[in-house]
């Protein structure tokens, strides 16, 4: 890592290097060991699903005592299984599926983790590892609806603009193992979640769509999210949503008595890391706020607002200083345009336009914003830079800033201009993370 005064004297890897920080300590086996219950009196199977699974799964065979049986199976994300360390050995089976669209992998997996349940007894412990992205990787239709059903809904909800409470809200009622329904499964064994949190809030019921949490959205609820996002399934789902027979275990069932939930990182705890990082280096450090949700170019547009006032010496902020901030945005994708190419990209890199087009070329003003797990949406970029020539840049390379915003093209904005924070996968997921360095 670059000294003090040499980060200081480089907007770009300060920038970089606080997000690091924040990676860091979001990291399974950083905060795994405090939240492990004692071994049971019977076995102990381990289930798990999301982007930090196989991260978590290591953890937990680093510090499951090695004398104890110890066995299960954990989903995560194509490409997301962290190296094995040199000398551990496998206990819990990790295998990898497709996301944000669910895949026959995912299928697969959900499938076996059901029947892993059976047999269990109140003398038995499951130890669920739970992180974002689980909703998608942990896939089990309800009756009546086909894989291909639930790839289509999937992606109308990625594409619809709809935040995540609500897109896991008709998840969990189109699942057979989603919504607490998968602990329901487990009883009468003992039953510990260990979370990573993606989402605003820190919600344990909407992480992965809280396959171990009793649910207290209904059917309903469901069918009003579909009905407003013009999303449609099929008429025998439909006619169970509406008479109730898809309804998900709630607050109060006996089934979930001997379950409980530890959060052990989340992006609370991510962001006063980074805010700690920036004051260790002289710099003064503000928190907007770790549950920033909201279409992303238009919280581009609000932070870029505050980012000028700072910068004009007309807010409260003192500089030089850092604003962060973190939550989950949303992107709604825009029809495309015929004879226009598609758009790529995701949430951080939309904000990043809708800042920089609303900065305007401010002087002294430099932002990152990517995703914690490494990938921003489906690309091979976390997320992307802005600085204050981005806007001149871009348009000596004839890149017009307007034009892949009507598309949704941030990564081929920011690509041609080597902005791109590319770090590969994390094994983590604690969501959005945004950082402006005002100077």
């Amino acid at each position: 890592m670059l000294g003090s005064v040499a980060l200081l004297n480089d907007p770009r890897a300060l920038l970089r290097h606080l997000y690091d920080v924040a990676v860091q300590r979001a990291l399974p086996l950083h905060n795994t060991a405090a939240h492990l219950p004692a071994p049971p009196k019977g076995r102990t199977l381990v289930l798990g699903a999301g982007k930090a699974g196989g991260a978590m799964a290591h953890a937990v065979e680093a510090l499951w005592p090695k004398d104890v049986s110890l066995s299960g199976l954990v989903v995560t994300r194509y490409g997301h299984t962290p190296p094995r360390p040199r000398g551990l050995a496998q206990r819990i089976e990790v295998v990898e599926a497709a996301h944000p669209v669910p895949d026959a992998a995912g299928l697969d997996a959900a499938q076996r983790m059901l029947e892993l349940t059976q047999g269990l007894t109140e003398d038995d412990l499951v130890l669920f590892l739970i992180s974002g992205g689980g909703s998608s990787l942990l896939t089990l239709p309800c009756e009546g609806l086909t894989l291909a059903d639930k790839q289509r809904i999937n992606r109308q909800l990625l594409d619809s603009g709809a935040h995540i409470g609500e897109m896991n809200a008709v998840r969990k009622h189109l699942s057979r193992i989603k919504g607490g329904r998968l602990a329901a499964a487990c009883a009468p064994a003992r039953v510990v979640t260990l979370t990573i949190s993606d989402v605003p809030g820190d919600d344990v019921s909407v992480i992965a769509s809280g396959p171990t949490v009793a649910d207290a959205t209904t059917c309903a609820d469901a069918l009003d999210i579909l009905r407003r996002y013009g999303i449609d399934v099929p008429p025998a789902v439909r006619a169970q949503l509406e008479n109730g027979a898809l309804e998900t275990p709630k607050p109060g069932d006996p089934r979930l008595a001997r379950c409980e939930t530890h959060l052990i990182a989340t992006p609370q705890q991510s962001l006063e890391a980074a805010a700690e990082a920036a004051r260790a280096l002289g710099l003064q450090a503000y928190i907007l706020s770790d549950e920033i949700e909201g279409e992303s170019r238009e919280v581009g547009k609000v932070h870029a607002a505050l980012a000028r006032s700072a910068a004009l010496g007309r807010s409260s902020f003192e500089v030089p200083c850092v604003i962060l901030s973190g939550g989950e945005t949303t992107v709604t994708v825009r029809p495309r345009v015929e004879g226009q190419p598609k758009g790529r990209g995701g949430r951080a890199g939309e904000f990043c336009m809708g800042l920089a087009q609303a900065l305007g070329g401010q002087a002294n003003v430099w932002a990152l914003a990517a995703d914690t797990d490494g990938i921003d949406g489906v690309e091979d970029n976390a997320g992307a830079m802005v600085t204050p020539d981005t806007l001149a840049r871009a348009a000596s390379k004839g890149l017009k800033l307007t034009e892949h915003l009507a598309r949704n093209d941030a990564y081929g904005f920011f690509k041609p201009l080597g902005d791109l924070v590319i770090t590969g996968p994390t094994h983590t997921n604690v969501n959005d993370f945004r950082a402006i360095l005002i100077e």
